[in-house]
């Protein structure tokens, strides 16, 4: 799998995944805050939980996924030419295989300006894991990486690749834009007071996801026991009768029941559209009898102290181990700990860049001595250790020795039931890998299978997999197929070509071989005669 389909996204989510571990995920926005609430339905009624959390929290991610990543890219693009001829945006966006749907030519067919692209992420991949988190440069970083990734998912068809890179930026956003985001969504005042049962577990867990996904603070929810004779709309209503249904009002109604869900709805903005669907006639009236099934038979569990007793929480990270020790002495023994794990982690990406960015860019044979040979092993060790376990590998994306040569690409049409030749819909006739065919199968193709140097036994396994991933989708039966292999000439310089990317997808195919399936087994002539 690793071999024929990855294309670096994997290796990438390995780190990810990595830090996800030891990240505070449960003090966020995210289910596993709302979990760590459910579990406990009554005692976080009574004690909100602190969500303060080291800054550290939000640029050891960046550092290590991002700031490392760009740096061991940017000295592996140092010995690719179109990039040194400030080309390297520009060239992928000019191949086949690569482009999206979204032609980019009035941008491409700018000289000076890709060139500017190109140097511009040279720069920027070199200084950020300096100075990424310079108060004063982050938000020029923030906005160079949002451009850089967001053009990656727009102009080319890594689509995985560019969108995941780009979601890290959110923990590159400045504290203060947050803070002055939240002023201005969330409302001073509540729009609607919601009155529940406070001795139902039921109710309960439901105030907590509203309270939840309330992301403009329109919502206040009380207890009907000790608030609601507060409110003299309400005053007047017995209290075993305000226990048989949600209540809730705001500045000129009184709500109920499925009602009161309603209007949450609404409140809540976002949610608005499920809320108009509840009132559809028909709809409206099947869910009011299903809330009053639930409301009419739900469970109470009257609350005593033991409602107010501190339960432990589950954590689901590694975090409260490190950072919320019992006492000073243990949390710095931990963060000694940690900060050992991250210097390991330093030294086993340092090793990464030097082994592949270096010693193989520069030729240097580590074998010719015994001390070289035993430094050559541990490398290797190391390697295949940091591989496996944080998702470090070489960055060596879409430089010289991935395009120098590359100049044909190859495609798969089929004859259909009447015998007339169609194009299978994998790469149509511009030469373009069509949705959704991105990500790993991308990969598989344009970097395993189609290569500078061709390597024909491959190509034919993957020709043999896509036919016959395609053919029963096609009508076509295995027992008896036939597919023809094109070629088209394609161009990968590492020098400026005005229109390069018309250019390339204009030239004429031409049939270079065939692929038949006959009782279910697999036959291609394709080989380097047709080169």
């Amino acid at each position: 799998m690793q071999r024929d389909f990855d294309g670096g996204f994997d290796a990438f989510m390995i780190g990810a995944g990595f830090f996800l571990l030891f990240l505070p995920t449960e003090k966020a926005f995210s289910i596993d805050q709302l979990r760590n609430r459910l579990t406990n339905p009554f005692f976080h009624l009574y004690k909100k939980s602190i969500n303060e959390i080291p800054v550290l929290c939000y640029y050891i991610p960046i550092l290590f996924c991002l700031g490392f990543l760009y740096f061991d890219s940017a000295i592996h693009k140092l010995f690719a030419e179109h990039w040194r001829n400030g080309l390297g945006a520009w060239l992928p966006s000019t191949q086949p295989y690569y482009i999206s749907v979204i032609d980019f030519s009035w941008l491409l067919n700018q000289q000076y300006l890709q060139k500017f692209i190109g140097y511009l992420i040279f720069a920027f991949q070199f200084s950020f894991v300096f100075l990424f988190f310079n108060r004063y440069l982050q938000p020029i970083y923030l906005f160079i990486g949002i451009g850089l990734h967001a053009g990656i998912a727009l102009s080319l068809n890594i689509y995985p690749f560019g969108v995941g890179m780009l979601i890290f930026y959110i923990l590159m956003i400045p504290f203060s834009w947050w803070n002055y985001l939240t002023l201005k969504i969330e409302s001073n005042t509540p729009k609607l007071i919601v009155f529940y049962d406070k001795n139902c577990p039921l109710c309960n867990r439901t105030v907590f996801i509203l309270k939840h996904f309330d992301i403009f603070n329109n919502l206040l929810f009380l207890n009907a026991q000790d608030h609601a004779h507060n409110h003299y709309q309400l005053a007047d209503l017995p209290i075993d009768i305000l226990l048989t249904d949600l209540y809730a009002i705001d500045s000129h109604n009184v709500y109920k029941g499925l009602d009161t869900y309603i209007n949450i709805l609404f409140k809540m903005r976002y949610l608005s559209p499920l809320g108009l669907a509840l009132k559809i006639p028909g709809i409206y009236h099947f869910a009011r009898m299903k809330y009053r099934n639930i409301a009419d038979n739900r469970l109470r569990n009257p609350c005593d102290i033991l409602c107010h007793k501190p339960l432990p929480i589950r954590s689901f990270s590694f975090y409260s181990l490190i950072f919320e020790a019992p006492d000073q002495l243990a949390q710095k023994i931990n963060l000694s700990k940690l900060t050992k794990a991250l210097l390991l982690i330093a030294i086993l990406q340092l090793n990464s860049t030097i082994h592949y960015g270096l010693l193989y860019r520069l030729n240097i044979d580590l074998k010719n001595s015994s001390l070289g040979l035993t430094l050559h092993q541990a490398s290797n060790s190391l390697l295949m250790l940091s591989q496996t376990f944080i998702g470090i590998i070489p960055h060596a994306l879409y430089l010289h020795d991935h395009f120098a040569g590359y100049n044909q690409i190859y495609a798969i049409t089929y004859l259909d039931k009447n015998g007339n030749e169609q194009w299978l819909p994998f790469i149509n006739q511009e030469g373009r890998i069509l949705a959704p065919h991105w990500g790993r199968v991308h990969s598989m193709w344009a970097n395993i299978a189609v290569t500078p140097h061709v390597d024909f036994k491959r190509l034919n396994k993957f020709i043999m997999k896509i036919t016959a991933y395609w053919a029963p989708k096609l009508g076509l039966s295995l027992a008896n197929a036939t597919f023809y292999i094109k070629t088209k000439p394609n161009i990968s310089p590492n020098y400026w070509i005005h229109d390069l990317r018309k250019i390339n997808l204009s030239n004429e195919w031409t049939t270079t071989g065939v692929a038949t399936w006959r009782d279910f087994t697999f036959a291609s002539d394709l080989s380097s005669d047709h080169d």
